[in-house]
């Protein structure tokens, strides 16, 4: 008998033609499909040099990246498993490999390198988490190289496994102690032989299939080979041998020539198992990067919602949000197809997000776009942010489609007010409350300490160039550094914008020198105020510049609160970094005495602005109470900027949802002001379009609308919002009638929520749904989430889905060539119902300085309270034809946005009589919060 030899060298070739072709498909698939294996080397042995090239030449045949990462043989355990974490967490790279044995000077052990690779990308099989599973019969993770590439060739063979006795010669980690389990869960009977075994040879002659792995040349007689066996031999061994060239010649651990004469099958060396042990490494690293695109092309994520057992009736908010126990955040962020390096984690129930997912994402198509908007409110609030919660619990949780719910972080102004926090309510909120409403991850504390700089820096420039005369005022912002006089990047940037087109500082005229040292502020046209993230009267009118110090040089000012800065109008409009940056370097804080604009830019200050900011550029993930993604991402003022959340948070959501998912965003009051502001400026700056608005409702709201008496924080509600009145309810519909026709107007359909309170009656719950599917509406949903959580909101979710399903014809309420007035009048009477517009001397004058200087055209972000559809709070329903008169006007060029000002709109709230102050405690004991909402 002569054996017929296993050619593992075709058999590897077959499999990477296979691989390549699989590769090409899932390319036309997706053409982000680029599969990347790690190759980890420490030091430079030769014979690991060899098997490198093996691997780096099969790689490029099949269309695999390989990286050959070369680090020194004195690198250090720690150090090598540094960069291990690093290739763990990167998204790009989907397989890892570290050459053994390692070259190194310092003890390493091998097994905790091995182990260091994430199982996710363990290609080569070796950490104990795929070994284990191995063991048991699980499969879910990859197989050991070579074993995988010995099962190949006895099947490729055409031999069958089940049934037979195998013996194992070998019981290492790498081949033996695998290869016996993989024969194992193919149903043979195995008997593994090792350096203690006796009567070796009359063990190995009972074998149908032998496979040896011993690491002995040529120790396996032709005599030990059961005649008509398999013979499978993975060693690999250099013996001298004069007759060649180099001395050495290659064997395996079978007497090879001997065991053909008995065998029926034979691996050779080479040629044999070496080959496949490259082919399934090849194959392992496609199959690692197809589960990746496999997981980011699946319709849904394996999100997990947490349960919740709504009682009745349910407490208080914080005792809710308190009954249930978050996932860990790096679970959630798992779950909706994050990787480790995209995540920061602050504690374990808030991260921030990588822009670089967008990057990883860039040719995936985004999720449907929800704006949820309400009807003009009470000072109470309709539940707006609630009901955001309650539709994505809904759509996660009940309906499982991939939902993000995409929300504003709260100002501590309200918080500690009377307001409260944002966190939504009852069973639909975001958790854990206390940290979503204090603090977060700092974002508006960056905001602030960037505002406050740049306000110092401005003073502090004014005050410099009115005590210094030219020639020391230039010296001093252009200093010698060892003898070398240079300008900095930003100050070479202000040479450009006065047509200085020279850069060594020496060379400048005297002229030119105090042209560019001197920015010459007009202290009566500062545009830029300090901010404080808390309602503090006494600051909406200051004096500064009083202490000795400042000579006399003293000018009055004002705080803002610290969302209504420019500086977070910006980070929510940012399309990318690289914008966030052109809005900051352009934002306007003053004029000159010329009236020329004097930028953050001007004043050095881009750079220093970008550091403070770098960490609140990313958003913030949490989750809601069911355990839906949650991202939180900057606060703009409502009344006097856009009052939305982030563009970048969207765009993330949108992304991570992907194109069968969904993502809400709330919009700041109602449909006149925020939802408006999100249409024609926020989804003007980022190009995304919009698939369906949904407008929150309450009875009590319309009640008021109708002639209710007021409503007001801490008193108790009248009788008439706690007993059915339909005929005060009737009267006030219009309000809800003219929301429905304002979400119209931009041509997407109009799902009105109409939020159930306890008091509310099926009768006047039935009028209102009535009333609006008979205007406008596309549907019009009973909702109960507050006591519900999604199970409440699940028919507002299945008429969302058929809404974004439905045909729309997006289109922005007016062009921006229209100039500012015409603008202004476009939302006044198409949004508010206005009929005639009336401006000030002062305002007439700014809109035609504001158009000289290009501003033109920028959007409106009109400025109006939210208590009325017209510019007196006290005004209620829907009136038409009646005088708006714009005070006020101001822009905010780093924004982009022209802002009108509509009767006394304050950017720094007071502090009532009695606010939540008095009721907020820590328990020294438990650490916990209360008196928290």
């Amino acid at each position: 008998m002569v054996a017929i030899p296993i050619s593992g060298t075709s058999v590897a070739g077959s499999i990477q033609n296979e691989l390549r072709q699989e590769v090409a498909e899932a390319q036309v698939q997706s053409a982000a499909f680029s599969p990347k294996l790690a190759i980890v080397q420490v030091g430079g042995r030769e014979d690991s040099n060899v098997y490198i090239r093996m691997k780096l030449k099969a790689a490029q045949n099949i269309g695999v990246e390989a990286e050959h990462i070369k680090l020194p043989s004195d690198i250090t355990e720690t150090e090598l498993l540094a960069k291990i974490t690093s290739l763990n967490e990167s998204p790009s790279v989907h397989g890892i490999i570290v050459q053994m044995p390692l070259d190194t000077v310092h003890p390493i052990n091998p097994h905790i390198i091995t182990d260091a690779v994430s199982p996710d990308k363990d290609v080569d099989g070796l950490n104990t988490v795929n070994e284990g599973r191995v063991a048991v019969g699980d499969f879910s993770g990859f197989v050991p190289c070579t074993p995988a590439g010995c099962i190949e060739l006895i099947k490729r063979a055409g031999v069958s496994i089940a049934g037979k006795n195998v013996v194992v010669l070998g019981r290492s980690r790498i081949v033996g102690t695998p290869v016996a389990e993989l024969l194992k869960w193919e149903n043979a009977t195995v008997t593994v032989c090792h350096s203690k075994t006796k009567n070796l040879s009359d063990i190995t002659k009972t074998a149908d299939i032998l496979v040896v792995a011993i690491g002995r040349p040529e120790m396996v007689r032709g005599s030990w080979v059961k005649p008509g066996a398999v013979v499978i031999d993975c060693g690999i061994n250099a013996i001298d041998d004069p007759s060649k060239a180099s001395g050495k010649r290659l064997v395996g651990d079978v007497a090879y020539e001997e065991a053909a004469l008995v065998a029926s099958h034979v691996t050779p060396v080479p040629g044999g198992v070496g080959p496949m042990t490259v082919a399934m490494l090849m194959r392992n690293t496609v199959l690692a990067a197809r589960r990746q695109l496999n997981r980011l092309l699946a319709p849904t994520w394996p999100l997990r919602p947490l349960r919740i057992t709504p009682l009745s009736p349910p407490p208080s908010d914080i005792v809710i949000a308190r009954s249930q126990k978050p996932k860990d955040i790096s679970e959630l962020a798992h779950e909706i197809g994050l990787f480790p390096n995209e995540v920061s984690q602050y504690g374990r129930t808030k991260a921030k997000i990588s822009l670089s997912v967008l990057e990883r994402f860039r040719n995936t198509r985004g999720g449907k776009y929800i704006v949820v908007a309400g009807i003009t409110p009470t000072p109470l609030g309709e539940g707006k942010s609630t009901t955001l919660l309650g539709l994505v619990q809904a759509l996660s949780a009940h309906r499982g489609r991939n939902s993000f719910a995409v929300m504003r972080q709260p100002s501590q102004g309200p918080t500690f007010g009377v307001k409260g926090g944002a966190a939504g309510g009852g069973y639909s909120q975001v958790i854990p409350m206390e940290e979503f409403n204090l603090h977060l991850t700092g974002d508006i504390h960056a905001v602030t300490a960037a505002n406050n700089l740049l306000a110092a820096q401005m003073d502090a420039r004014i005050f410099h160039e009115l005590t210094q005369k030219d020639g020391p005022l230039f010296d001093r912002l252009v200093p010698k550094v060892k003898g070398i006089r240079k300008f900095s990047p930003i100050q070479l940037r202000r040479l450009k914008r006065l047509g200085i087109n020279k850069t060594d500082p020496d060379s400048l005229t005297n002229e030119e020198k105090v042209k560019f040292a001197r920015l010459n502020i007009d202290t009566n046209k500062i545009m830029w105020n300090r901010v404080v993230d808390l309602n503090d009267r006494y600051l909406r009118k200051i004096t500064v510049g009083q202490s000795p110090t400042e000579k006399g040089f003293t000018r009055e000012t004002a705080f803002d609160i610290s969302v209504a800065s420019e500086i977070m109008a910006i980070l929510a409009l940012g399309n990318d970094i690289d914008d966030i940056k052109e809005r900051l370097a352009n934002m306007v804080v003053a004029l000159d005495k010329n009236g020329n604009p004097v930028t953050a830019d001007d004043l050095g200050m881009t750079g220093a602005l970008l550091v403070l900011l770098r960490d609140a550029f990313e958003p913030t993930l949490m989750q809601s109470l069911e355990g839906s993604p949650v991202l939180v991402h900057t606060g703009p003022f409502a009344n006097i900027a856009h009052g939305c959340s982030s563009i970048l948070a969207d765009k993330l959501a949108m992304k991570l949802a992907g194109e069968n998912g969904y993502v809400a965003t709330e919009a700041g009051f109602g449909s006149d002001i925020g939802m408006e502001k999100f249409f024609d400026i926020k989804c003007r700056a980022s190009g995304d379009t919009p698939h369906c608005a949904v407008i929150v409702s309450t009875v009590r709201a319309l009640k008021m609308h109708g002639g209710g008496p007021p409503v007001s924080p801490g008193q108790p509600l009248h009788d008439v919002y706690v007993q059915e009145n339909l005929e005060l309810l009737s009267k006030g519909l219009c309000n809800l009638g003219k929301h429905i026709s304002n979400g119209n107007k931009f041509g997407v359909p109009v799902v009105i929520a109409i939020n159930k309170h306890g008091n509310d009656t099926l009768a006047e719950l039935n009028m209102v749904k009535e009333y609006a599917l008979k205007n406008g509406a596309f549907r019009a949903v009973l909702c109960d989430h507050w006591a519900k959580g999604g199970l409440g909101a699940v028919e507002l979710a299945d008429a969302v889905i058929e809404a974004c399903d439905a045909s729309s014809n997006f289109q922005f309420l007016y062009s921006l060539d229209l100039s500012i007035q015409d603008k202004i009048k476009k939302i006044a009477t198409e949004m508010y119902g206005a009929g005639k517009i009336e401006y000030t001397d002062e305002v007439i004058e700014k809109i035609k300085q504001f158009t000289e200087m290009g501003y033109d055209k920028f959007p409106i972000c009109m400025a109006k309270t939210s208590n009325s559809l017209t510019g007196d709070p006290a005004i209620k329903g829907a009136p038409t034809g009646f005088t708006m008169r714009i005070n006020g006007i101001f822009v905010s060029v780093g924004a982009g946005f022209v802002v009108p000002m509509v009767g006394e709109i304050s950017r720094m709230p007071g502090l009532p009589t009695r606010p939540s102050i008095y009721d907020i405690d820590l328990n020294t004991k438990t650490g916990e919060i209360e008196g928290l909402f």
